[in-house]
């Protein structure tokens, strides 16, 4: 009897365990290195250039405005983010660059689609438009 007990109690500590780290999850933790790093390019310039690049890179998934309602939206798992939302702006410039070039799940990495560092910076600009 006290067998089965400890082993209910492993299990109930185990499955507790397991819940608690697939919480965190979602948190997409960026390097302080990212948080902190200052975006190079003047956000007033070239937006027709990070708008291009959004509307080819971007805009299937999170859609033209930014909801997170791109036409391919349906096939990716987990929440898209609102771009226009007071919590996404509210991110560093530079944490909006790290998210954009290394991506997790289903968000591809864009560093090899887009070698240039620009080019991510242009968008990030160009998705602080996207605020309501």
């Amino acid at each position: 009897m006290k067998t089965l007990k400890n082993f209910l109690i492993l299990a109930l500590v185990t499955f507790g365990l397991l819940s608690f780290g697939t919480a965190f999850q979602d948190e997409w933790v960026v390097p302080e290195k990212y948080q902190n790093m200052k975006n190079p390019t003047n956000p007033d310039e070239d937006l027709a250039i990070g708008k291009s690049l959004y509307s080819k890179h971007c805009q299937s998934c999170h859609g033209k405005e930014g909801y997170g309602d791109g036409k391919k939206a349906n096939e990716v798992e987990g929440d898209l983010g609102d771009f226009s939302s007071p919590e996404f702006q509210s991110q560093s410039d530079g944490a909006l660059f790290y998210k954009t070039s290394f991506g997790r799940n289903d968000m591809p990495e864009y560093t090899k689609k887009m070698p240039d560092d620009e080019d991510r910076w242009l968008i990030v600009n160009y998705m602080r438009t996207l605020a309501e």
